[in-house]
């Protein structure tokens, strides 16, 4: 199964290289060369590739839901 992962940009690195906030403080780079994105755009995230820009709120609700999933709540 894959999973991709709503994250904030946080930083521009380079031209490709992001680095993303997922909402906890844990903070990775990634490649953004799949997206137009920038500093304050939520994207959805899969094994180090922005693969899509999202709404914030639809990023934070997801976040929200992966929250609830990893505390047993359904």
């Amino acid at each position: 199964m894959c999973l991709a992962v709503p994250a904030k940009i946080v930083a521009l690195r380079d031209k490709d290289h992001a680095e993303i906030d997922y909402g906890d403080g844990v903070r990775r780079s990634v490649n953004i060369s799949l997206v137009d994105a920038g500093v304050g755009d939520f994207v959805l995230v899969h094994a180090g590739f922005a693969i899509q820009v999202l709404e914030e709120r639809e990023a934070k609700e997801t976040l929200r839901l992966f929250e609830l999933m990893s505390q047993g709540v359904g």
